[in-house]
Order: C-alpha cells, then sequence, then structure tokens
C-alpha cells in the first residue's frame, strides 16, 4: 500500500518515496533545554516516533535525528536567575527531556545531535551564505538577507509585510531591512561564545538546525517534521538558508507539521502560563495513558487537553489490556500487524482510525471461541499495539498502575483472603477487604474468570 503524507510545502496529499529507499532521512525539531517541557512538547516526538517506526517497517534503514538546542537566550535567563553554569541547566533538562520521553513510551532517535557540539559546521554554513551574498556582517552581528532568496514566505503562504508584522523582529540598526534574521551575534563575556570570523559570539536560532541536518543527513533530507508553531519564523529561515547554502538544492523534500494542544480552549504556551508540565503529569498519571491520548486526535489537528482526555485514555487501556489479560493463557505467537491498522497509518498518519481498528480486533477476541482465532486476534493486537507504541507492558503491570512488587502482593494476599471469606460465606469479611482496598484506590472486578484487581 502507499504511503500518503501531507506536505504543507504543497499543501497537499501525496505520496511518499524517499530519494534513497536504503536511506531514507528524517529531522524533527527537538526542546530548547532551559525548563521541564509541557505535554504540549511531547506531541511531535510521539507522533513523529510512529512515523520512523511505520518508516522502519516499510523501508529498514532509517536516519532520524531529533536535534538539542542547548545554546539560546533562554537558557542564559535561566542560569542567570538561578545563579548557576549553563551547561548545569542543559545538561539537568536534556536528561530530565531523554527520561520523559523514555516514560512516554518514545524510543530515541538515531540521532541527537547537539548545537554547541556543531558551532564549526555553523560558522562554515555562515560563511557560504556570505560568500553567495545571501549573508552580511554588521556590527559583531551575520544576518540573512530576505531579499535575497525570493521564494521566501513559500512555507507559511504569508506575504513579507504580513509576515514581518506577525513575528517577533529585533529592528536595529545594523540590519539591511526589517525582516532580516541573526545567524551569529556577539557575546559579552558573561555569556557562552566561540570564537568566530566576526569575533567571540554565538549562533542564531535559525541556523542551528540547518547545520545539524546538512552534518548528520545530508543537504536534502526527506522530511522535516515539528510544531505547527514553528512553520515561521523558524521553518520558513531554515529553508532560506539550507537552500541558499546549498546552491538552491532542495531542503527538505517533505515538511509535516503536528497541531497544537490547547488547554481551555487557549493554545498551551509557558508564555500564556497555561501548561501541564510533562514531568508532573507522568507521575500522576499512568504514562501510556497520556501517549494514547497523544494518539487520539489526527496529528495535524489541534488537540483539547484536559483531564477527561486521560481519564477516557485510561479506560480504553482498560478494555484493551483487560482482553489481553482474558488471553493469558492463549499461546505466544509473533505480533502481527494488522493490514488495517498499517493503512490506516499510511493514510497520512491516521493514528485516531489505527485506534479505533485496535479497539476492534480486542472486541472480536473477547467474542471469539476458536484457540486459532483467539491466538490470531491476541497477535494481531499485540502487533498493532507495538505500532502505535502501544499495550507492550504486562496486563498484571497496567493494572497495577506502577505499585511495586511488595503492594501488588500484599493486593493480592487480600483478594485472595476475600475470595476465601466469601467461599465460607463470611462475607462480613468479604465487604470489609473491598471497602479496605477500595479506600486505597484498588477496585475489584468479579469475572467469570475469577476477581481481576486494578488501582484506579
Amino acid at each position: 500500500m502507499e504511503l500518503r503524507l501531507h506536505n504543507n510545502l504543497t499543501r497537499a496529499l501525496e505520496v511518499f518515496e524517499p530519494q534513497d529507499p536504503h536511506r531514507v532521512t528524517m529531522y524533527v525539531c527537538g526542546p530548547t533545554v532551559y525548563n521541564y517541557v509541557h505535554i504540549g512538547n511531547a506531541r511531535p516526538p510521539v507522533v513523529f516516533g510512529v512515523l520512523a517506526n511505520l518508516l522502519r517497517r516499510r523501508y529498514g534503514r532509517v536516519v532520524y535525528a531529533r536535534n538539542i538546542t542547548d545554546v539560546d537566550d533562554k537558557i542564559n535567563q535561566a542560569a542567570r536567575e538561578q545563579g548557576v553554569p549553563i551547561g548545569e541547566i542543559t545538561g539537568k533538562f536534556a536528561r530530565a527531556y531523554a527520561e520523559d520521553m523514555a516514560r512516554l513510551g518514545v524510543e530515541p532517535p538515531d540521532l541527537t545531535p547537539h548545537a554547541t557540539a556543531h558551532i564549526p559546521h555553523i560558522i562554515a554554513m555562515i560563511e557560504r551564505l556570505i560568500d553567495s551574498g545571501h549573508a552580511y556582517a554588521a556590527e559583531g552581528h551575520v544576518l540573512f538577507s530576505v531579499a535575497s532568496f525570493p521564494e521566501y514566505g513559500r512555507l507559511s503562504r504569508r506575504d513579507p509585510e504580513e509576515m514581518l508584522a506577525g513575528a517577533r523582529v529585533e529592528v536595529a540598526p545594523y540590519k539591511r531591512d526589517a525582516g532580516d534574521f541573526v545567524l551569529w551575534k556577539p557575546s559579552t563575556p558573561d555569556l557562552p561564545g566561540w570564537d568566530s570570523p566576526w569575533g567571540v559570539g554565538r549562533p542564531g536560532w535559525h541556523i542551528e538546525c540547518s547545520a545539524m541536518a546538512e552534518a548528520h543527513l545530508g543537504e536534502t533530507i526527506d522530511i522535516h517534521g515539528g510544531g505547527v508553531d514553528l512553520q515561521f519564523p523558524h521553518h520558513e529561515n531554515e529553508i532560506a538558508q539550507s537552500t541558499c547554502a546549498h546552491g538552491g538544492a532542495v531542503f527538505a523534500r517533505f515538511w509535516l507539521h503536528n497541531g497544537l494542544l490547547n488547554f481551555s480552549g487557549a493554545k498551551m504556551s509557558k508564555s500564556l502560563g497555561n501548561v501541564a508540565i510533562l514531568h508532573e503529569l507522568l507521575d500522576q498519571h499512568p504514562p501510556e495513558a497520556l501517549r494514547y491520548a497523544l494518539l487520539s486526535a489526527h496529528y495535524r489537528q489541534p488537540l483539547e487537553w484536559s483531564d477527561a482526555l486521560i481519564e477516557q485514555s485510561v479506560r480504553t487501556l482498560d478494555r484493551l489490556y483487560g482482553t489481553l489479560r482474558d488471553l493469558a493463557g492463549v499461546p505466544a505467537t509473533e505480533p502481527i500487524v494488522p493490514v488495517a491498522v498499517e493503512a490506516a497509518l499510511c493514510d497520512d498518519l491516521n493514528t485516531p482510525a489505527a485506534l479505533a481498528e485496535l479497539s476492534r480486533i480486542a472486541g472480536e477476541a473477547r467474542k471469539a471461541e476458536s484457540p486459532i482465532a483467539r491466538a490470531s486476534l491476541k497477535a494481531e493486537l499485540l502487533g498493532g499495539g507495538l505500532l502505535l507504541g502501544l499495550l507492550q507492558q504486562a496486563p498484571e503491570a497496567w493494572f497495577s498502575r506502577g505499585g511495586d512488587a511488595g503492594d501488588d502482593a500484599r493486593i493480592q494476599a487480600l483478594v485472595e483472603e476475600r475470595n476465601a471469606a466469601k467461599a465460607s460465606r463470611d462475607f462480613v469479611r468479604a465487604d470489609a477487604i473491598r471497602r479496605q482496598l477500595a479506600e486505597e484506590g484498588v477496585l475489584l472486578e468479579d469475572t467469570a474468570q475469577g476477581v481481576r484487581w486494578r488501582r484506579a
């Protein structure tokens, strides 16, 4: 089946074919590590991680890069406010980001380039832009000349005046035009800086991704992804500087952008103060439920984030894991990716349709009677979940909600004591145990297979 992706550069659904079927390249903009990320920042690594899984299934070798921005004015400000070296800020939050992604079930990308490790690449790219007349030095700064690139604005579909009005553009006397953007800026002794032909300084944000993508993926990459809020100016600027640095070669063949998360009807944003910190959510809720919630809407659409969405995701996973628990006695076979799940993902990453297919398979499995059918459906449920990064833990682990083994054993002992009390018709004791467990947030379910328990 064909893989079709919505290319924001053309505003059309296009059949994806890599330029080299033996080496598919994808770059996704990663975090600026100055604080814990919010749940909205987790949507790109989750959805594009699913795309990476799909690409590997279809083509084998995929080189997927997701960068770390570890030099930025926000980092400088955080270090200044906390009175610590800049490296302490970036190291702490880069580690926290990696840990949070792992808890969310996001597999590490093939490459995690850091901006500070690519200063020579950045300087070399800036020098090429100056030599070709697309950039100029002024008062210790180097700026890209937007007027030198006639296609500027093609990705975001904005005219220059509209783009200038909608962007936070620094108007400075050293700029030839107000819309020109910074490639290099001078550093004072209290700020991080590197020697360059234009003095001690540091890179602008936009040039970092262009240089890292070129260093690891080549001049032309297959797919560039990120949040829709990066479309302008960040991705527009990436296209301009990369295309000009590469003599007119296409920078990225497909541009994919995920929609933003809304919180109480407004865009989730640190600047607005309406954020749900991922690090905290992972401690409060089952991480897999957060992942399911992020996949519950089509990636290009906005997603309304709420406690109700998380609760619904938990209930759905309860049903799916409950099905796997009921199939525990069915001999395990190799996971099988259902055709319908793969077809949904090949249709521009339609994760809602893929999730609906998982629920359909689980429903059929609960009704199936023949051992062959039950084994086949179990394999499909696990295979479809694998492609989505779901249903890969033991059902008992899911229902224990992260409880420690000792506490799980204590709860199981109480459940067995209650069973014995019911068998001896000591209903007072049985009811007391149920109430005790309910007060602890442990719910009991009497089924044909016996008593099941789960943490609420």
